[in-house]
């Protein structure tokens, strides 16, 4: 990988959903890497998709996934563990299909869906530093993905634990907002009718407050929602407000 240029930030300061935007916004191909403590995760972006993310956090490992979801039972995760520590080369998956505990797709589809849950568990960070090295991304002897940025900003969103801290960035209770987006954009994205309805109801006259109590979801989900599409570019503030900062209601 042939580092071209570092940005240095702080997630207390923007976001996760924030910086993924600015990389896509940029077309930028490169590694964030994210620290919290002795936690250190990475997500690589090229060609404005996510093609991979790792994490040194135990907890965040294949074989604790397949654990926690029951794709594995403790005897499984034993036996495995034990055999892949006899050769420290050895990869986890590869060991997995060499017991026959997994089949060699399993095993594919387990790590897809590991890499994702490393990645959207990312956007419950409220602290912690971050860095970008734009570069040609490279990765080796690994499973790669490609998640459209714009469907990892939005689904990590709306997986964000506590969303409070982010709605609170947009705005006021009473900023009106208007729609900005192109249809294409929606179906990457991929809204399902509640989405798509609490976004045709931004129209340059509804509230933020308005939106939140009259749309299709649960007040939260929709504050939620409402914060992913403004920070997406699909909607537009218009009008500031006067009647108190944002909360998640």
């Amino acid at each position: 990988m042939d580092t071209q240029h570092v940005f240095r930030g702080d997630l207390a300061n923007t976001p996760v959903p924030e910086i993924l935007t600015s990389l896509l916004r940029h077309g930028i191909a490169g590694v964030l890497e994210a620290t919290q403590g002795e936690v250190v995760k990475r997500v690589y972006v090229q060609h404005g998709a996510v093609v991979h993310a790792t994490s040194n956090d135990r907890q965040d490992s294949l074989g604790y996934y397949l654990l926690e979801n029951g794709r594995i039972d403790e005897e499984q995760f034993r036996v495995t563990m034990e055999a892949r520590a006899v050769s420290s080369t050895a990869r986890y998956g590869s060991v997995l299909v060499e017991l026959r505990v997994l089949s060699p797709i399993e095993v594919q589809n387990a790590i897809r869906e590991q890499i994702e849950a490393v990645l959207f568990g990312l956007f419950a960070w409220e602290e912690g530093t971050v860095t970008f090295q734009v570069a040609e991304v490279r990765v080796e002897d690994a499973v790669r993905i490609a998640l459209p940025l714009r469907h990892v900003i939005f689904e990590g969103i709306k997986r964000t634990p506590n969303a409070k801290g982010l709605v609170a960035r947009l705005g006021k209770k009473h900023t009106v907002f208007a729609p900005s987006y192109q249809v294409d954009e929606l179906i990457e994205v991929g809204l399902d009718a509640d989405e798509y309805g609490l976004l045709a109801m931004v129209d340059g006259r509804r509230s933020f407050l308005d939106l939140c109590q009259d749309g299709p979801l649960a007040p939260a989900d929709n504050a939620r929602l409402i914060y992913a599409f403004s920070v997406m570019q699909f909607i537009a503030r218009v009008e500031d407000g006067d009647l108190g900062l944002l909360t998640a209601p």
